[in-house]
């Protein structure tokens, strides 16, 4: 089953200092974390910031190729996961038909930050990688200090 999820922010590790994406089931509060690169990390939390680039990054490139194509970006999945790293899926509309595209969780979700598309996860990868629930408060501050005292046990080892 998918879980629709909101892409919540952009942190560090702060161990490691690997940008880490938050993922966040708003009616459970569950929280997952995806260590990503750097340049996705950067392309999701420009577009969260509402910071334009001057000229079109990868994302933007591949949205409206996309677009010229006739397609639509239907939503992504957050699907598997495996030894330690995150799967994902692009689901493109053009037409009647829908193309289901292996993509790493990150540029997909870089990708559907830009086109507004909802970003799902599959409920096995929340019963195998979500962290303890984030707690109630009053919003982006107090989730952010939550993480921060988060132990690296806390956050578990998943690669990119």
């Amino acid at each position: 089953m998918e879980i629709e999820v909101v892409v919540y922010g952009v942190v560090l590790d702060p161990t490691s200092n690997t940008p880490v994406i938050i993922l966040k089931d708003e009616l459970s509060s569950r929280v997952l974390p995806i260590w990503v690169g750097i340049f996705e990390a950067n392309a999701i939390a420009m577009k969260l910031e509402n910071v334009h680039s001057p000229r079109p990054m990868t994302h933007d490139l591949l949205a409206g190729v996309i677009k010229a194509m006739g397609g639509e970006v239907e939503k992504v999945v957050v699907d598997d996961l495996r030894e330690g790293t995150f799967y994902g899926k692009i689901y493109i509309r053009k037409g009647d038909e829908v193309l289901k595209i292996d993509s790493r969780p990150s540029d997909a979700i870089a990708l559907a930050v830009r086109v507004g598309a909802p970003v799902f996860v599959e409920e096995k990868v929340f019963e195998e990688a979500s962290i303890l629930p984030a707690p109630e408060g009053e919003g982006e501050q107090d989730l952010r200090e939550w993480l921060e005292g988060l132990s690296p046990e806390d956050f578990g080892k998943y690669k990119m």
